[in-house]
């Protein structure tokens, strides 16, 4: 049995993903994640490997994930191509024919919305392609596009003098917010509320009341029409109404051209009646095309009209001193996103506007060494937690002036290699210890792994009031999570929500100084 997943289906799905991420019942965040990329590939940073779909991958991308940054309803959009207007190019017109035995031209697409039939020009306005002066004498071809669109009016026309033949219609300005957001190199924002929003309210009352039809094309003049003459209000037959064209005959006794007089209502099919309009058929018969818009009218449906079956994500991860969960002087290597995670120790979602996926503990030591002391990034740290029992963490940062600590514990640790195959000899076992304050008989708080010992600074904070910043000669310092006698979890509940995309990407350096934008595509 054959059977096909419609477009349509896609722009649903991206409309109802646009709509389910701005929905108060849920929450979705963007993650970066695994600092030590060249544990699991040497060559990572020029070939970064494909992420890999399983349970089991999902918990290693849980366990190296390092921040979270809320994705909030301004920061998702559906998203189309981007074509950007250039002179000289020829580009493709709306048709709702096109198929693979009847493409797109120039293109040579065999689906509307893999054709070139939009652009956005030089002051981010988009316009749709209704005509590109496609004739018999350039095998339907068009010709080179030389009028930039520029213009805001609701009726379809041509761009400017030069006699390109192309006929334009404006659809919307991308405003600052989504070209800052949402323009990538590949794509551009189409409005996410096209069918309320007041300001587009004109252009889609447009659609229906100028009437539908706009351009019909001629696929052959004919031969012997008679003399020169114009002839106004030949009817367009089919299943809709009221559409009239006006066809204009040259000395050559052809069809020079034919416009649309009367856009009509209800169409989804169309033909000339020339007998009716009393235009002779001659000894060659002229044949035309009737354009049929998308439903409703050009302009009606943006995400039908341009197809929006892809969906941005954006997420800005910049320094805050007041609640520092995003770290400095480590990489990442890998982006994605999380649908509805939970606060940690909870069954609530979490919806604060950052959070921190890794565990820290604040350290002390006699006088101010901790001031002084190293912990190299991706560096092993250990603790002794018991008699025969050491807990196993990996530096992800350390904050001098704080003493805060910050550790990731993945499966490496404990009897596994970062390929997923076990390790048959750990150093440490196959048990995976946590850091903790208060350390079993055998056990201590020192921290082993940096240039010099610390202890974890018991003291600070307890259940009842967590340590969140310190103060250090006279100035405050918050530390970006809730420490409790010292030790401090992940904001995020490790394995809870769903991840729902995965990208490995090249080590980007975190440093105080900078900050990134993470646009993810979403192609449904």
């Amino acid at each position: 049995m054959a059977a096909i997943i419609t477009d349509q289906l896609r722009i649903l799905n991206a409309k109802n993903f646009v709509a389910g991420i701005q929905s108060t019942s849920n929450s979705y965040y963007t993650f970066i994640g695994l600092p030590n990329a060249g544990d699991y590939q040497s060559t990572w940073n020029t070939n970064p490997p494909s992420p890999k779909d399983s349970l089991n991958d999902s918990n290693d991308y849980w366990d190296t994930m390092i921040a979270m940054k809320k994705i909030t309803s301004s920061d998702v959009s559906q998203v189309v191509r981007k074509t950007t207007w250039s002179t000289g190019t020829t580009y493709d017109m709306w048709r709702n024919d096109i198929t693979r035995s009847n493409p797109s031209q120039p293109s040579g697409s065999f689906d509307v919305y893999d054709s070139n039939y939009y652009v956005m020009n030089s002051d981010f306005r988009v316009y749709i392609c209704l005509y590109n002066n496609a004739t018999p004498e350039n095998a339907f071809q068009g010709g080179p596009s030389l009028d930039e669109p520029t213009f805001t009016d609701l009726e379809p026309r041509s761009a400017g003098s030069s006699g390109d033949g192309y006929i334009w219609k404006y659809l919307y300005t991308i405003k600052p917010s989504q070209a800052i957001k949402f323009e990538s190199t590949n794509y551009i924002p189409v409005p996410n509320d096209w069918d309320t929003d007041t300001d587009i309210a004109p252009i889609r009352q447009n659609a229906s009341t100028s009437g539908q039809l706009k351009v019909i094309t001629i696929k052959n003049r004919g031969v012997g029409l008679g003399s020169a003459r114009t002839y106004t209000r030949v009817p367009i037959n089919g299943d809709g109404r009221g559409a009239e064209a006006t066809v204009i005959i040259n000395n050559d006794s052809k069809i020079e051209s034919v416009n649309v007089s009367n856009g009509g209502s209800n169409y989804t099919y169309g033909t000339l009646d020339l007998k009716t309009g009393g235009v002779p058929t001659g000894s060659t018969s002229p044949v035309f095309n009737i354009i049929i818009p998308p439903n409703g009218g050009h302009g009606f449906d943006i995400y039908r009209e341009l197809g929006a079956f892809n969906v941005l994500t954006y997420a800005r991860f910049e320094n805050d001193t007041e609640n520092p969960d995003f770290i400095t002087g480590n990489e990442f290597a890998r982006v994605g996103l999380i649908a509805n995670p939970l606060n940690n120790d909870s069954s609530t979602l979490l919806t604060t506007d950052k959070a921190s996926a890794v565990y820290a503990l604040k350290l002390t030591s006699e006088g101010d060494a901790y001031q002084s002391a190293i912990f190299t990034p991706d560096d092993t740290i250990t603790q002794k937690v018991g008699v025969g029992s050491t807990a196993v963490g990996r530096v992800i940062s350390y904050d001098q002036s704080t003493g805060v600590l910050k550790y990731w514990q993945d499966r490496t640790n404990s009897g596994f290699n970062s390929d997923g195959t076990q390790n048959s000899d750990p150093i440490y076992g196959f048990e995976s210890l946590m850091f903790t304050d208060d350390p079993a008989t055998g056990g201590n708080i020192n921290i082993i792994g940096g240039s010099v010992s610390l202890g974890i600074d018991t003291s600070f904070g307890s259940i009842g009031s967590p340590g969140i910043s310190t103060i250090i000669n006279s100035r405050t310092y918050f530390l970006g999570q809730s420490f409790v006698k010292g030790v401090a979890q992940p904001e995020s509940k490790k394995y809870s929500g769903n991840i729902i995309h995965v990208d490995n990407r090249p080590s980007v350096t975190r440093s105080s100084s900078q900050k990134e934008d993470v646009k993810i595509i979403l192609q449904f």
